[in-house]
């Protein structure tokens, strides 16, 4: 079975490095996997999609994730309509968000049960704990929400490989109170 995940966020935001984290602790679990960036020259703040693809079997697809299984936006002010465009049926959203679940539906214009939605406040918990607004590490919270994707000591690990020291530390603090913090819509 493969899982592919679209990310979508801003330039600086780490989307990329998300994607990058996830797949190192897919990979930790024996699994194939595929990370990569769809950008070109933009701007830091600028629209940007990432990629992730986990996968029992060799993965043998080389392009971006059209259908996903799971997209996840970092930063709530690029919801709309397109952000769900190609979620398979019985996909799943994580996003960064603080308002209703009912405006967060009206944002994507969809309905509850057309997907499943998940939302954790990840602006608000990384300006806290981190005290910047970087959500990329946040969100992998709402992805661990889902259970099967890949497991907490995979994620601690890449993190730790990742980033060093009191940085790591305070990751982790982010992404285990942004997991806490999941509403499901």
């Amino acid at each position: 079975m493969m899982v592919e995940i679209r990310w979508h966020g801003r330039g600086g935001q780490g989307a990329w490095t998300a994607s990058n984290i996830v797949a190192m602790a897919a990979s930790y679990e024996g699994k194939y996997v595929q990370s990569f960036p769809a950008f070109g020259p933009e701007r830091s703040g600028a629209p940007m999609l990432s990629f992730t693809r986990i996968s029992d079997e060799p993965i043998e697809i080389h392009s971006m994730v059209y259908n996903p299984d799971i997209v996840i936006v970092l930063d709530y002010t690029l919801l709309s309509p397109n952000i769900v465009q190609g979620l398979k049926k019985n996909g799943v959203i994580i996003s960064n968000y603080v308002g209703t679940p009912e405006s967060f539906l009206e944002k994507l214009q969809i309905k509850k049960g057309d997907y499943r939605a998940i939302i954790t406040p990840a602006s608000k918990l990384a300006l806290e704990i981190l005290k910047v607004n970087i959500t990329n590490t946040a969100m992998i919270g709402g992805l661990l929400k889902l259970g099967n994707i890949i497991s907490w000591s995979s994620v601690e690990k890449a993190i730790r490989e990742r980033f060093k020291g009191p940085v790591a530390d305070k990751n982790l603090e982010l992404i285990k109170k942004a997991y806490e913090s999941v509403v499901e819509v």
